[in-house]
């Protein structure tokens, strides 16, 4: 751009085409310092705007000594309009209000010398070369700024947009595994336990009794892990799954771990103590009844000899669920546990905002058992329909 003017400029000063005549400088050659000036300035009003606008100041205060050259006003305007586009955002602002000055300066001065419409003209002609490239120059910076604020928040909004679609896979993951596990543990646990047990006793009868176990277990996870392939496969974005099991069928749970933890010498004790049995939501059922579930299995993979008692108590704003077991060493086969029990008992209990605990603890008659707590809060709509 540089080179392309200062070739303009040399071509209008070669015919001779000046802006201004009598001047201090009257040389023919002085206008061509100006304009060499303007010229390099030019080439760096993009790279070095704040140096670029100085020497085009200089350059334009020295044309108006000379001659004059056109090519030189001009490129000025450019210089101007580059230093506010590309400056940083200090001069950005300044020279606007610095160029607005200088032409009512200009004005104002020329008016009090003169006297006369001239000077009006001069002012406009000041206005025009230095002024207007300024304030062009800042509303396309503004427009500029305002686009890349815009496509920024536009890559935000998409970022957490896919972060939120991380957390509520890994949400659903996590949802998922404690379904899977909760459903099919407790029947493979016994299906471990009296598949070792018929392997280390050579009594048809027992074997036969640990067989017949064995395929009910089979049938009831097998049936388990079809309805949990089907919610996978449904497509309707259910929080739960639709047949989610409740405390009604808290029973046939018990009964069914009674029938696998008697071989262990385990008594199983259901004990409701709610006043009404009725009234609470789906997610508070569904996690009571997994943290039942979950604490019968670690019974039957872990306690010793005795009596695994579960209690449902409802207590003002909340549903407590208390399971005890025998804590110490049990003769006879166990099955190898990961943790992941306790951890999904956990998990299910934070994300109702209620408070669980698990570890061993001693009763009145010193005995030590092992015993799992969950409190459920339960919501103003859950205790209205009670």
């Amino acid at each position: 751009m540089g080179f392309l003017g200062l070739s303009c400029g040399l071509l209008l000063w070669s015919f001779g085409l000046y802006t201004t005549g009598d001047r201090l400088f009257d040389q023919r050659w002085a206008a061509l310092v100006p304009l060499a000036v303007m010229a390099s300035a030019e080439t760096v009003r993009r790279t070095m705007p704040q140096t670029a606008i100085v020497a085009g100041t200089l350059a334009i205060v020295g044309d108006q000594f000379t001659n004059g050259n056109l090519v030189t006003v001009l490129m000025f305007t450019d210089v101007v309009y580059a230093a506010v586009v590309y400056g940083n955002p200090a001069t950005a602002r300044r020279v606007p209000y610095t160029t607005g000055l200088v032409t009512v300066a200009v004005t104002v001065g020329f008016l009090v010398w003169w006297q006369n419409a001239i000077a009006l003209l001069v002012g406009v002609l000041t206005g025009m070369i230095s002024f207007m490239p300024a304030m062009t120059g800042a509303v396309v910076r503004n427009h500029r700024e305002a686009a890349d604020a815009a496509r920024l928040r536009a890559e935000q909004t998409a970022l957490l947009a896919e972060m939120d679609r991380t957390q509520a896979v890994v949400a659903e993951r996590a949802r998922m595994a404690r379904e899977l596990h909760d459903m099919v543990a407790n029947h493979l646990s016994a299906i471990a336990i009296h598949s070792t047990a018929a392997l280390s006793l050579d009594d048809p009868g027992t074997t036969r009794q640990a067989l017949t176990v064995i395929r009910e277990n089979s049938v009831a996870g097998l049936s388990e892990m079809r309805r949990l392939i089907g919610i996978l496969r449904d497509g309707s974005g259910d929080a739960e799954p639709a047949a989610a099991p409740t405390l009604a069928g808290l029973d046939a749970l018990v009964d069914q771990a009674r029938a696998n933890a008697r071989p262990s010498g385990l008594v199983l004790v259901l004990e409701d103590v709610r006043e009404d049995a009725v009234g609470l939501s789906a997610p508070v059922e569904l996690a009571a009844y997994r943290i039942v579930q979950e604490s019968l299995t670690n019974a039957l993979k872990h306690a010793a000899p005795g009596e695994v008692r579960v209690v449902l108590a409802r207590e003002p704003g909340a549903l407590t669920v208390e399971v005890t077991s025998p804590f110490g060493e049990r003769p006879g086969p166990t099955a190898p546990g990961s943790g992941a029990g306790l951890v999904g008992m956990r998990e299910r209990t934070a994300l109702l905002g209620g408070v669980f605990g698990a570890g061993p603890v001693t009763d009145g008659g010193g005995r030590r058992l092992w015993r799992v707590r969950a409190e459920l809060p339960v919501d103003a709509s859950d205790e209205e329909r009670a």
